[in-house]
């Protein structure tokens, strides 16, 4: 082999290496970048929508909290109130089908999910699901926002916000999400920019945010990608679409939230800046 063409193979592996290095750090910085705003305070914040509170007191989601109150079931002081917007004061007494409803404290936790655990609150076939990992108090009724399938690992959501869950899992939020696959095989080049590109799928269209090779280096077989759309098993389509299969799979970066501190199937709650980030990041999106 000439010293020409062995420089050429060497300038090609550093140049892959370096766009390995880049992603890596593209993830690190879109975590730095995210900057908790202050908490603002209006006039009548202390005020809360009917819907609302019957979501967070742990009756129903809020869609379903809409159809109870405009079928009846929900007084206020009371008086039947069949407008899910109503306002309700601090002091208000609210009744679902005659029993009080409290003003259910939240809660807003993040776990590191290991490998096959079931997103769900229950299986009927008594797998482990995320609920037997997170357990705070059994009166307490938390779910998970979205879905991660059961081999896939990382950054998984779990409260009893209601109103919060609804919203982050509405396309329309474009939740920014960061995944680390590893292939069966190296990814080819053309495939990776058919990725950049846009896969056209069963479903439609599919536009990712960035996709590229990471580490460990010279294997091309780990993949970064970071996109938006909520899919069901997105990532694993776009690879299976293309000849890949996917061996793991794990969920890095979800809304600027990170596994940084968190061990695998180990949890924590958010602090309160991250829960304010989440909602100010949801009201940006309005």
């Amino acid at each position: 082999m000439s010293k020409k063409t062995s420089n050429k193979k060497t300038n090609y592996h550093k140049s892959k290496s370096k766009k390995k290095d880049e992603f890596a750090q593209h993830i690190e910085q879109t975590v730095k970048k995210f900057k908790e705003p202050r908490e603002k305070k209006e006039p009548g914040s202390n005020e809360v929508r009917l819907n609302k509170f019957i979501a967070n007191g742990g009756i129903a989601a809020r869609r379903k909290a809409d159809e109870l109150i405009k079928e009846g079931a929900v007084s206020v002081n009371g008086k039947v109130v069949l407008e899910p917007g109503f306002k309700i004061k601090p002091k208000d007494k609210v009744t679902y089908k005659g029993k009080v409803v409290e003003g259910e404290k939240l809660y807003y936790v993040l776990l590191n999910k290991p490998k096959g655990v079931i997103t769900t609150t229950s299986d009927e076939k008594d797998r482990k699901t995320v609920m037997d990992i997170v357990d705070i108090r059994k009166n307490v009724r938390l779910f998970p926002v979205g879905r991660l399938d059961r081999n896939t690992t990382g950054l998984l959501l779990i409260t009893n916000d209601g109103d919060l869950s609804q919203q982050l899992a509405h396309p329309s939020s474009k939740i920014t999400k960061v995944y680390q696959a590893e292939l069966d095989k190296p990814l080819t080049e053309a495939d990776l920019n058919k990725i950049k590109a846009g896969l056209t799928l069963e479903d439609g269209l599919v536009e990712v945010d960035e996709v590229a090779y990471t580490l460990p280096r010279g294997d091309d077989r780990h993949v970064g990608i970071e996109l938006h759309v909520g899919k069901n098993r997105i990532v694993r389509r776009i690879y299976e679409h293309l000849g890949y299969e996917v061996k793991k799979l794990d969920r890095v970066l979800y809304a600027g939230l990170t596994k940084k501190n968190l061990p695998r199937g180990k949890w924590r709650f958010l602090t309160e800046k991250e829960v304010i980030f989440l909602k100010y990041f949801i009201s940006k999106k309005k």
